[in-house]
């Protein structure tokens, strides 16, 4: 049994991270909690060591801002996206390129592993959905049917299916089989900046319209609207046990929701920065990062 965020949330600053030369786009950390990956408009990633704040790997090698970084499941890989419209995949232990995907025309703006590590997946400002093979670097299958830009994508804990957020104010749901999407998630007023699936199954997407939609990917119903940022969505997290749902936004705003009954159950106000993920680790601590600072927030 969870204890109740009203009543046990608190809020304490753990480290400072401040050597990129250009806004911050993205930050996550590794399946272990050991490690912190920052990628910047300065065109570099940082890999930091999570404890001590030590600055592991200076990653260059991208030609324009670096705008979306991610983790392979195991930890011994990490794949950035860039303006430069390139993908690449790289090592943890050395920081060397192991492939250079080039298959896209404008900026990538997002990147995911599948759950079992055997896939990658990249969209952007060319409004393509791209599916490689990790081992190889080869280009699988390639997505189309967005209107705009892809801004967000996210798969599905069992790997059946993947999710994209775009600037034409729709989710989709694609099967990896499939050249169309299962579902158009219509509803949002505003470009797509989020999308997440929970470990039952539930999507759940946010967007500029400050607003954040809980759907059933398979049928396409709406299950909650959630309202209360005031500011563009940044990241979504589902915890592992999948009842709770934290949002961040450019508000500077957390918020802590109860996905039985769509209930927002804590705001914590008063970050430092804008918040670029909202993490629930294994033994329920929520890890918060902003554009430059590192946070930990316990319940």
């Amino acid at each position: 049994m969870w204890k109740n965020p009203s009543e046990y949330f608190t809020t304490t600053t753990m480290k400072y991270f401040e050597r990129h030369k250009g806004e911050v786009n993205c930050c996550t950390i590794s399946p272990d909690y050991q490690l912190v990956l920052t990628c910047s408009d300065d065109n570099r990633i940082h890999l930091w060591e999570a404890k001590s704040g030590l600055l592991r790997h200076k990653v260059t090698g991208h030609t324009g801002p670096v705008k979306s970084c991610c983790f392979s499941p195991d930890g011994s890989l990490f794949a950035s996206s860039s303006h430069d419209c390139t993908v690449r995949i790289w090592r943890v232990d050395t920081a060397d390129c192991l492939h250079m995907l080039t298959d896209h025309s404008k900026s990538v703006e997002t990147v995911n592993f599948s759950p079992d590590g055997t896939y990658l997946l990249s969209a952007g400002w060319d409004r393509l959905v791209i599916l490689w093979t990790v081992l190889t670097g080869q280009r699988l299958k390639t997505f189309r049917g967005h209107q705009d830009a892809i801004q967000c994508s996210a798969f599905s804990a069992d790997d059946s299916c993947f999710a994209t957020g775009s600037w034409d104010y729709t989710v989709r749901v694609w099967r990896l089989c499939d050249d169309v999407p299962e579902k158009v998630l219509k509803g949002h007023k505003g470009n797509i900046s989020c999308v997440i699936f929970s470990v039952s199954g539930m999507l759940a997407s946010g967007s500029w319209d400050k607003t954040i939609r809980v759907w059933n990917p398979r049928s396409g119903a709406l299950i909650f609207l959630l309202k209360g940022h005031i500011d563009w969505l940044r990241t979504l997290s589902f915890s592992n046990d999948g009842i709770l749902l934290a949002s961040t936004g450019h508000d500077k705003m957390v918020r802590l929701w109860d996905c039985e009954n769509g209930r927002c159950i804590k705001v914590v106000k008063g970050m430092l920065e804008m918040t670029h993920i909202c993490i629930f680790s294994p033994e329920g601590t929520l890890m918060l990062a902003g554009a430059m600072g590192l946070y930990q927030s316990q319940y």
